[in-house]
C-alpha cells in the first residue's frame, strides 16, 4: 500500500496485518514510506527491490498510476497474478451521474468506496464494489468549546476554492469569527475575522480546535472529510453544508445539516451564543462518531475484505 493519504493509512495501519509501505531515496508521493509517522512496527517501509523479493498478499491501489507501477516493481499484474483492490477516497468528477470508473469495464479488481454516496454515484460497471466507512483513531474528548469562534480545516482552500466551499467562509464569517486550519490557509485573504491557524501537527491541531466553539464544514464536493469525524470525536457540536455524505455523518442532535445558507449562519450564531447547547450537541456527536466510526469496526471491516480476497 501506498502512502498517499496521512490520516486514511494512519487508521488503517492500526490492524493485525504486516503493512508493506514503498520507500524510495528521494521520497515523494510514490516513496513516502512512513514519513516518520509515529506508526506500529507492522506498517514497515520497503524499497521496491525488497517488495518483489519478500512477495504480499494483498495490493491495496488507490491511484490509478499505482497499477503500472505496481507491475514495474513487481512484474505482478493487479487482480491477475495478485489478489488487489482499489480503495477509491474520492467522489467523481465532470458530468457526475454519468462519470464511469475507470475500472468499470474490469471484475478482477473491486472497487471500496469510503462513503456509500460515492458508491452510489460512481457508474462502476461491472466491478464488484463495496463500502468501508471511516474509522478514527479516538483523539480523546477535548472540548472545551471556550473560544467563540467557528474551527474549519480546508487543505489547500484557495486552489480547491468552490468544492471545499472556500467561497462561503466570509458569509459565515459576517456571524462569527473562523480559525481555519490545513495546508495553504495562509493564503487567504478575507479580512481580520477568517483567521489562518497554519498546517499544525495532529495533536496540536486536536488541542487547538476542541477550543472552538463549533466546527464548520463547508465542502460542497469531497468524499467525507476525516476532519469532520475527528471534530466529532472530540466532542464538537457541528455546523456543515448539506453535501455528499455529510447528512448521515451528522444526526439531528449533534448540530446542524442545511443547504440554505440562512439556516447555516443562524445556527452557528446559536451556538456561538449558548454554549449549553454547543456542549450538549457536543457530548451527542462524540457518542454517534465512536458508535459510527470508530476503529475497531473499521478494522473488523477490512479483515473482511482482506481476508476474502485472498481466499477468492
Amino acid at each position: 500500500m501506498w502512502h498517499s493519504h496521512g490520516s486514511y493509512t494512519g487508521a488503517f495501519v492500526q490492524g493485525r496485518h504486516e503493512y508493506l509501505l514503498p520507500v524510495l531515496p528521494e521520497g515523494g508521493k510514490w516513496g513516502m514510506g512512513r514519513a516518520g509517522r509515529a506508526w506500529p512496527d507492522t506498517a514497515r517501509e520497503v524499497s521496491p527491490d525488497e517488495l518483489r523479493d519478500e512477495g504480499f498478499d494483498v495490493a491495496v491501489l488507490q491511484r490509478p498510476e499505482e497499477f503500472e507501477l505496481l507491475e514495474r516493481w513487481t512484474g505482478l499484474r493487479a487482480g491477475r497474478d495478485v489478489p488487489a483492490l482499489y480503495l477509491e477516497h474520492n467522489t467523481p468528477t465532470g458530468d457526475v451521474p454519468r462519470t464511469r470508473h475507470f475500472l468499470a469495464d474490469r471484475d478482477d479488481v473491486p472497487i471500496v468506496h469510503v462513503t456509500h454516496y460515492n458508491r452510489l454515484m460512481w457508474d462502476s460497471g461491472r466491478a464488484p464494489t463495496s463500502v468501508i466507512e471511516h474509522g478514527i483513531p479516538d483523539p480523546g474528548e477535548r472540548y472545551t468549546g471556550e473560544e467563540p469562534v467557528a474551527g474549519v480545516v480546508l487543505n489547500e482552500p484557495v486552489r480547491r476554492g468552490r468544492a471545499v466551499g472556500t467561497d462561503l467562509l466570509p458569509v459565515f464569517a459576517e456571524v462569527a469569527p473562523l480559525q481555519v486550519y490545513g495546508i495553504g490557509v495562509e493564503k487567504l485573504a478575507f479580512g481580520d475575522r477568517v483567521r489562518p491557524r497554519g498546517d499544525l501537527g495532529q495533536d496540536e491541531l486536536y488541542t487547538d480546535l476542541a477550543r472552538c466553539r463549533l466546527y464548520l464544514h463547508t465542502p460542497r464536493w469531497t468524499s467525507l472529510g476525516l476532519s469532520l469525524l475527528e471534530a466529532m470525536h472530540l466532542g464538537m457540536p457541528v455546523v456543515a453544508v448539506a453535501s455528499t455524505e455529510a447528512a448521515r455523518a451528522v444526526p439531528r442532535e449533534a448540530g446542524f445539516v442545511s443547504a440554505d445558507l440562512a439556516e447555516l449562519t443562524n445556527a452557528v450564531r446559536e451556538l456561538v451564543s449558548e454554549p449549553e447547547l454547543a456542549h450538549r450537541m457536543g457530548k451527542s456527536a462524540r457518542e454517534f462518531a465512536l458508535a459510527h466510526y470508530g476503529l475497531d469496526a473499521f478494522l473488523r471491516n477490512w479483515d473482511v475484505q482482506l481476508t476474502g480476497l485472498v481466499r477468492s
